[in-house]
């Protein structure tokens, strides 16, 4: 079920700066709250009492009901019926109002040619400017219909002539077909104590031409004993749904490209997955890459021509025999293609259209470059979910994107189950902290000269209640894509230091150094020395014992202010090494940005002196150490794996080593026997 919260609080704001009603804006969202709940549980004739009822609230501003169409279209799942339906029963509470108020007019002016003689020139006056400048035809005529008045209104209407209207009875322009019943309701009215009826009925124009109307007769009866009369107030229906029908088309079409937008685009999936669509569909998305940079760069002007760029490319490759080609957000593109030939065709077309983008398009003298990535969903049609559709081209564009943009990517359930598993898995990271189903286990860092344990490296590990115990690498990558990366590392870093106090207070200057992975979205926090000043005032660790290890790529992605309270933390006395280093890709420069207090390689160096290791790995790896040693600065070695990788690394200049060859990660009460036995 749709929470109707979020979209009134969206309606209001789309339409509040367009109302004259005396509304607070928590009275409206109320109100708009109780439209949106009617509208979800409700069908077409729910929407249209809803479109009557916000004229009834003077809901009667111009740009009104294209906002609330627009909106409503983007933000609730409703079909393209009800927002028709909506349209037509704000068009008929106008037209209602309207003529209230035209027949309040009336009824006062010619009570007020009653009242006295007097007043008579004033009421005519009064009348006949009403009669004249009203927007309806009116049509004054006796009991036996032959014509009094009409009004210019009903003579554009019709396209005929004052006098040619003058000399005709009134039946004359009314439908051959309609004349008797509208005879008879006349008769109905004038028998009757009621002073007017509405009705639907056909007339002629002056060409033949018949359009459908909507009339209010009314019977005028005198208290002097004149005979009544009748005035006929006529509306044009054409016209009223020629405007429906064009309220409807703004609210399913995109107003800068001219092509159908998301809310239309949605009827047309939901149509094909329904029991009479296609046997199989493909669902393509195309997302412009760095859109938001070409608005930056150029304008939004700019941006608007790019957007009729791809638009018109799209168009050109998927004519409409072929697919259906919709707008459906601000720089993504919708293409529904039923019963294709095969997937391949399609991957195909795609490429034709990626083509036609290749040319740079030169506006106001600047070629600019268009490249999109795009999502590629073949399904078998009928019984499937259009949200589950729009789902998947969505996780596809997502693949295309991380993948290096400018490319198509074509979707894999498997790789969405796997997705989805470690989106879930890290979603539910705030409930594990709060039930305590993380702990933290130490891989030790062993003396390549005495093996000595020189340090413990913390390791977040995850005791899930349904998947078992987890290890970091199988859920910090996607913590840090949904920012739990913080909230997990201070946790860690607090649990970390607190038991390596509980060490340093058994073992005194023997304790070893603890040394913790410091991700890139922690070094950027401005408040990162404040926070690490307070743990370790808290834990009683000195700051000597802590080492924070950084991934070779983190100082290059860092601003001068952060670099700078990462070396404040050193001149605390915290150290900090330099992680992952890998094949010769280190650069001086980045080096010397930070007082760093050592140097860590990832297990491919250490891998490159194993038996079954190329020539070229060794070559290199010596190389890489004995550039390293120049650098005076301890160095360290992840990943060993033998008693010969270990001899060849400590011949090489390295301090100290973690991996297999020593030991797998310990718990903190094994590390407890290893350090105080």
């Amino acid at each position: 079920m749709v929470d109707s919260r979020e979209p009134a609080v969206r309606w209001a704001a789309a339409i509040s700066s367009t109302l004259v009603a005396n509304l607070t804006r928590e009275k409206l969202e109320q109100l708009l709250g109780e439209y949106v709940e009617q509208l979800l549980s409700g069908g077409v004739r729910e929407a249209r009492r809803i479109g009557r009822s916000m004229v009834e609230h003077n809901f009667t501003a111009s740009a009104t009901l294209e906002l609330s169409l627009t909106t409503l279209s983007e933000h609730t799942p409703t079909t393209p019926a009800q927002l028709a339906a909506l349209a037509a029963g704000y068009a008929e509470g106008l037209r209602d109002r309207t003529l209230s108020q035209q027949e309040l007019s009336r009824t006062a002016a010619i009570t007020t040619m009653r009242r006295a003689e007097a007043a008579v020139r004033a009421s005519e006056a009064k009348f006949r400017a009403i009669f004249e400048s009203s927007a309806f035809g009116i049509i004054v005529s006796d009991l036996k219909g032959d014509v009094i008045d009409v009004n210019e209104a009903l003579l554009a209407m019709l396209d005929y002539k004052h006098d040619d209207v003058r000399t005709m009875s009134g039946r004359d322009l009314v439908h051959p077909d309609d004349r008797a019943g509208l005879r008879e309701l006349t008769k109905q009215l004038i028998a009757s104590e009621h002073d007017n009826i509405r009705v639907e009925k056909r007339m002629v124009r002056s060409d033949g031409e018949t359009i459908q109307t909507h009339m209010a007769i009314s019977v005028v009866r005198e208290e002097d004993g004149t005979p009544p009369y009748l005035v006929t107030m006529i509306e044009n229906m054409s016209e009223m749904r020629a405007l429906q029908t064009e309220l409807v088309r703004q609210s399913l079409n995109d107003v800068q490209t001219g092509l159908p937008n998301r809310a239309q685009f949605l009827g047309w999936l939901e149509g094909a997955v329904g029991s009479k669509g296609p046997e199989s569909l493909v669902l393509v998305q195309v997302d412009i890459d760095g859109f938001r940079g070409i608005n930056d760069a150029f304008g939004h002007e700019t941006g608007n021509r790019v957007l009729m760029h791809v638009a018109t490319q799209l168009r050109t490759v998927f004519p409409e025999e072929v697919a259906k080609v919709a707008r459906i957000g601000e720089d993504e593109f919708g293409v529904l293609i039923r019963d294709p030939r095969d997937t391949p065709s399609v991957i195909g077309l795609i490429d034709e259209f990626t083509a036609l983008l290749e040319e740079p398009t030169w506006i106001d003298g600047h070629g600019v470059g268009v490249t999109t990535s795009v999502g590629i969903v073949p399904r078998a049609a009928r019984g499937g979910d259009a949200a589950d559709l729009l789902r998947a081209a969505d996780v596809t564009v997502a693949w295309a994107k991380r993948d290096g943009k400018a490319q198509w990517a074509l979707y894999d359930r498997e790789r969405d189950q796997r997705d989805r598993e470690r989106f879930a898995l890290a979603a539910s990271i705030p409930g594990a902290l709060e039930e305590d189903q993380f702990r933290i286990d130490y891989l030790p860092v062993h003396s390549l000269a005495d093996s000595s344990v020189l340090a413990l490296e913390a390791k977040i590990v995850w005791d899930h209640p349904s998947r078992g115990v987890l290890c970091p690498e199988m859920f910090l990558g996607q913590a840090v894509g949904n920012g739990m990366i913080v909230r997990l590392a201070r946790w860690a870093l607090e649990e970390a230091c607190a038991q390596m106090s509980s060490w340093h207070e058994a073992l005194g200057s023997r304790t070893p150094e603890l040394t913790i992975d410091l991700p890139l979205r922690l070094c950027q926090e401005p408040e990162l020395v404040a926070e690490v000043v307070r743990v370790l005032e808290r834990t009683g660790l000195p700051a000597s014992l802590l080492r924070f290890e950084l991934h070779e790529h983190v100082p290059t992605s860092l601003n001068d202010d952060q670099l700078e309270e990462l070396t404040i933390l050193t001149e605390h006395g915290v150290g900090l090494v330099v992680d992952q280093v890998s094949g010769g890709n280190v650069g001086v420069g980045r080096l010397r940005v930070l007082p760093w207090s050592g140097l860590k390689f990832n297990s491919a160096v250490a891998h490159a002196f194993s038996a079954d290791a190329l020539r070229m790995e060794e070559t290199a790896a010596v190389a890489l150490l004995r550039w390293a040693v120049m650098l005076r600065l301890p160095l360290y070695a992840d990943g060993v794996r033998t008693a010969a990788e270990a001899s060849r690394l400590a011949e090489l200049g390295v301090t100290g080593a973690q991996g297999p060859h020593f030991s797998h990660a310990l718990s903190a009460a094994e590390v407890s026997a290893l350090l105080l036995s």
